[in-house]
């Protein structure tokens, strides 16, 4: 079938002309043609009747009706959606953006620093960058505000951010135990290095005892203050060769201060601390739980052979409290490592008994592994059956000192959930990116910290939101699903409209969790206010 016209000429010289579907057939060798439909005259079918009954037809073809609407279709650009959303809900939840626009209304700053603050800590959340870098990332997000965002204002936010920081901490903290029912009188401390790349700020960037294991570098301490439930309180940075319990001492003035907080324990792992310490911590009236070095401390056989029944606390743990010389100490045992460790060491020992056989003496001598169970006596090397026996003495065993009034399990729990602060410094280290640092001066410093630390608390508060609304993937699966949710601007027939992509994998948890809607999937844009609708259920449909 095809399309043909036929023009008629009328009484008065003028013409009309027809437009037909004809289609042809071969009747006995001869072609010959049949209308099948008189579509009406052509010069009325102009006025916008055909292009009405192509685009009807163009339906029923796939190929044509893609080609229509590919001509009439335009995409502008795609941008990063997902996360934006969720993040800023929090941030608003937790009336960061008040609580900073309440600071900058006593100031002549005439900047949008607490955009430019959320888009630093967005960034730190997403895809860290130099702040160079988040002026370019900010291009990838839909986010209007961010449109406004240039580089100077993002140091001026660290500016502003360094001088707010006790005032922002204690105003946040006080809306975190208003939305979690939170009580602060246990508070976990515990300290970690962060170096510099460069010379760092002369006078506060200094050479010390680096946990990063980069003594080749500068460094500052971080101090991080937290909950037993893992919830981020404060944070504080002190001058790279600080000692651990000078940042202690600092930071209990400040807590007692800031935070009116009862209490303090110090709660610090094996090494962190030595008997130096512990007695300069009693000496100023303060309370601590720490690991004790078994293997270092004179009094350990006489702790470790006190009899005594264990007490199980919760799951495998088990402990005892031992006193001596004037010391609570408490014995922690897990009776599942203990037959790990026995058993690994007596690999060991048959390992040993079979080189010692094939006279490989060489090769045992320089394995230090291999070489605290060897006793050489002359040519004579034989396996130190008291070592062996001493060694299995700590299997499974882990001791803590205390000069607290804790309970047996309330301590050993405590202990056990220092994990929580040494994540939280992993995370802040490596996932928020947080050296190393390129900042030089003290400011900037302390303000680029204040941004991660932010961005800490909203991941942290993040991962609560969705263990309580019972999403079963984690943290990142969600962050990974959310990031694919993009924001799409096209343009049919030169009207804009915004368009969202599909939510995929476990994005739609991340919007349950912090109670939003779903945006919905067509938009006109300029009515980006009207994208989430705050507060009520979230629909059911993606």
């Amino acid at each position: 079938m095809y399309i043909r016209t036929k023009t008629f000429k009328n009484k008065d010289g003028s013409t009309r002309t027809y437009l037909y579907i004809v289609e042809g057939k071969r009747v006995n060798g001869k072609v010959r043609q049949r209308i099948v439909a008189n579509l009406g005259r052509l010069e009325k079918l102009k006025e916008g009747q055909l292009d009405k009954l192509i685009e009807g037809l163009a339906r029923f073809s796939r190929r044509q009706w893609i080609e229509a609407c590919a001509r009439s279709l335009e995409a502008k650009w795609a941008k990063d959606f997902g996360p934006a959303l969720i993040f800023r809900r929090l941030w608003e939840d937790l009336k960061l953006d008040r609580i900073l626009r309440k600071l900058l209304s006593g100031t002549e700053i005439s900047i949008d620093v607490e955009e430019a603050v959320f888009a630093m800590v967005l960034n730190r959340l997403c895809d860290p960058a130099s702040k160079l870098g988040v002026s370019r990332w900010k291009e990838t997000v839909y986010r209007p505000e961010f449109e406004r965002l240039e580089l100077h204002h993002f140091y001026r936010a660290l500016d502003f951010l360094a001088d707010h920081k006790d005032e922002i901490e204690v105003e946040l903290f006080e809306r975190i135990k208003d939305l979690f029912s939170l009580e602060l009188d246990l508070v976990f401390w515990d300290t970690t290095s962060a170096y510099f790349e460069g010379r760092g700020a002369e006078g506060f960037c200094e050479y010390g005892y680096s946990k990063d294991r980069r003594p080749d570098r500068v460094q500052v301490i971080l101090g991080l203050l937290m909950t037993r439930e893992g919830m981020p309180i404060g944070h504080e940075v002190f001058p790279g060769a600080t000692a651990d319990v000078e940042t202690f001492w600092a930071v209990l003035k400040e807590l007692r201060g800031r935070f009116r907080v009862r209490r303090v324990i110090l709660v610090a792992d094996r090494g962190m601390v030595s008997r130096k310490i512990l007695e300069e911590i009693e000496a100023l009236g303060l309370e601590y739980l720490v690991g004790v070095r078994m293997r270092k401390l004179r009094a350990m056989k006489e702790v470790l052979g006190r009899g005594g029944r264990f007490r199980k606390v919760k799951g495998n743990l088990r402990v005892k409290e031992v006193w001596h010389e004037g010391r609570r100490y408490l014995v922690c045992f897990n009776p599942e490592e203990a037959e790990r460790e026995r058993a690994a060491r007596e690999e060991v020992v048959r390992k040993l008994e079979e080189k010692l056989k094939a006279g490989g003496l060489k090769g045992l001598i320089g394995n230090r592994g291999y070489r605290r169970y060897l006793k050489v006596k002359g040519a004579e090397v034989t396996i130190d059956r008291e070592v062996l026996e001493e060694e299995a003495r700590y299997d499974g065993k882990y001791v803590l000192e205390t000069n607290t009034e804790l309970g047996v399990e309330e301590a050993a729990l405590a202990y056990r959930d220092l994990w929580r602060v040494e994540r939280a410094f992993r995370e802040i280290k490596s996932g928020l990116e947080l050296r190393p640092i390129y900042h030089w001066t003290e400011k900037r410093i302390r303000g680029h910290i204040m941004v991660c630390f932010l961005a800490f608390v909203l991941e942290v508060v993040m991962m609560r939101r969705l263990k309580e609304a019972g999403c079963k993937g984690s943290y990142r699966e969600v962050m990974r699903d959310l990031e694919r949710l993009k924001a799409v601007e096209v343009a049919v027939d030169g009207k804009k409209y915004l368009v969202r992509t599909e939510l995929e994998g476990r994005a739609y948890e991340a919007f349950r969790a912090v109670g939003m809607r779903v945006p919905g999937r067509v938009l006109e844009a300029g009515e980006e206010e009207g994208v989430v609708e705050r507060g009520g259920s979230v629909p059911e449909n993606r």
